[in-house]
């Protein structure tokens, strides 16, 4: 599961690594939840040029009747991704990348509930692996959502969580965001726990369980 992450440099600083044009609007974050708009990458079904776009972090097929019907679809599970009625068609068509440099996961110790903040042992960016929809209501309204695919821990991760997003790395964007790649079975080798010894794991405070609170104070390791 992945409910919380970071993404402490702007998608300027990050420009060059996801090959977008930039956006001054775009600012740095240290909390970012469900329903709030987050930066993803995209192609272009026409061009293939990747473009940078704000979605919403909860993902709402397009044959849905009314989206304030349907439960908050913030993960999918990689190994059911492409049998789930909701996801199966953005998996072949709509894939994309969410930057980021972090996650929280919470670890559970009796009745308590500690966040711990995840990230790569150099502090480098990623991309968690990502589906996105286009929702268009009776109305004419529209809405663009996207979702974050998981797969189970690495032994870095077991210990806190079962779960974990899925992280790509730079050599894997081609594939992955390749609109003429439309075959399954191409993509799910992508689909994969991030290597344990590149990241690294450490408790931060109880400030990340609001998400209010979006403030560089979140990511700091207790002492």
């Amino acid at each position: 599961m992945c409910g919380r992450f970071t993404l402490e440099k702007s998608l300027g600083d990050l420009a060059t690594l996801f090959q977008v044009t930039p956006d001054p609007h775009m600012w740095e974050r240290y909390n970012i939840a469900p329903t709030q708009p987050v930066a993803v990458v995209r192609a272009d079904p026409q061009s293939g040029e990747r473009e940078l776009a704000l979605l919403r972090w909860g993902l709402v097929p397009a044959w849905s009747k009314d989206p304030q019907t349907l439960p908050l679809l913030i993960n999918a599970r990689s190994e059911t991704v492409a049998a789930k009625p909701a996801f199966r068609a953005a998996l072949r068509y709509r894939r994309c990348l969410v930057p980021a440099d972090g996650f929280y996961e919470w670890q559970r110790v009796g009745p308590e509930k500690r966040p711990f903040h995840i990230r790569r042992q150099d502090g480098a960016p990623f991309a968690f692996a990502g589906l996105w929809e286009h929702w268009q209501g009776e109305d004419g309204s529209e809405l663009e959502t996207c979702v974050l695919l998981t797969t189970t821990a690495n032994e870095l991760m077991r210990p806190i969580h079962d779960r974990m997003p899925v992280i790509l790395d730079p050599p894997d964007f081609d594939l992955w965001l390749d609109p003429a790649v439309q075959e399954v079975a191409l993509v799910q080798p992508l689909l994969r726990p991030y290597p344990a010894e590149a990241m690294i794991a450490f408790p931060v405070s109880p400030l990340v369980n609001n998400a209010r609170n979006d403030s560089q104070q979140c990511v700091l390791p207790l002492e």
